[in-house]
């Protein structure tokens, strides 16, 4: 287990039990996980907890795992970004500037699934058998258009 997987578990752990809502309260969870990895680094000084090496790529990373959208927020976050889109999980694009690119960033299909079921809770929508597209409008202003697919 990495070290930031336990940083991650930690945190969701202490969401959980405090019933903080991530999405409402992003802010307590920014706390939170600057509380964790504090604490996290003091106990890998004495244990033979996987190091931190980047505590700062870490929070960020937990933080919009746990109270954004994962790996697609800095995309969300980067004022450059007209657009992003997923054509497979292996294909994941943005605009900038009214220009396509091929990003990087691999997901797996149930990672785009629970983005997009993340991403819809907010607005009351939801994607499923009975209802395989959806055109929705994220608490930001943006615009989800997800279709179900027959994988």
């Amino acid at each position: 287990m990495s070290g930031q997987s336990i940083v991650d578990a930690e945190v969701r752990e202490l969401v959980r039990r405090r019933g903080i809502d991530p999405v409402a309260e992003p802010e307590v969870v920014a706390r939170l996980v600057s509380d964790v990895i504090c604490d996290y680094l003091d106990r890998a000084t004495t244990s033979n907890l996987p190091p931190l090496t980047e505590p700062d790529v870490v929070a960020r990373a937990v933080h919009d795992a746990i109270a954004g959208f994962g790996p697609l927020q800095p995309f969300l976050d980067d004022p450059s970004v007209e657009e992003i889109w997923i054509n497979e999980p292996g294909r994941v694009f943005v605009a900038r500037r009214g220009r396509s690119e091929l990003t990087n960033l691999i997901l797996t299909a149930d990672r785009v699934a629970e983005l997009v079921e993340r991403m819809l809770r907010t607005s009351g929508r939801r994607i499923d058998l009975s209802t395989p597209f959806v055109d929705s409008v994220l608490p930001d202003g943006s615009r989800l258009m997800s279709a179900l697919t027959g994988d």
